[in-house]
């Protein structure tokens, strides 16, 4: 299988790492084009202009989701146009006490070309084989709720 890499940049800026003085925003590069600026949730003192590890999951989530559903739509030959998704992750206590991402909200909206249509039913049962064959869906499958809307 392939291995999928990125890379994390972080830097002191404080005189010394000591508890609550020091920042924990960093880099993170995907295939080193892709620079994103990464922090710890607002709650939990980051910078609300970076995104977090919590906002990457449901990302991960999200894209995996939706190209799993582009391939299934392709092969049953629904002629998608658009798709737009709101992913939402709550953090909570998991069944251990540990914090944790303990659910992921998909709200997926998908547009067709005109004059096609499928029923509410129809769409429903893509939505759930997108879910089961996601990748990250699988990966998460015993540890994180994940509800697609």
């Amino acid at each position: 299988m392939t291995d999928l890499a990125i890379d994390l940049h972080w830097q002191r800026h404080s005189p010394a790492l000591e508890s609550g003085h020091y920042s924990n925003a960093h880099r993170v590069v995907f295939n080193t084009r892709c620079d994103v600026d990464v922090d710890a949730a607002p709650d939990w003192g980051g910078d609300p202009e970076h995104t977090n590890p919590e906002q990457a999951l449901a990302s991960a989530l999200s894209s995996c989701h939706m190209m799993t559903f582009l391939a299934l739509a392709a092969k049953a030959g629904w002629p998608v146009a658009g798709y737009s998704d709101h992913a939402v992750a709550t953090l909570g206590r998991n069944p251990r006490g540990q914090m944790s991402v303990t659910r992921i909200d998909l709200h997926p909206v998908v547009r067709f070309d005109p004059g096609f249509a499928v029923t509410d039913e129809a769409m429903a049962q893509m939505q759930d084989r997108a879910h089961r064959y996601c990748f990250i869906a699988n990966t998460l499958a015993d540890s994180v709720e994940i509800t697609i809307r």
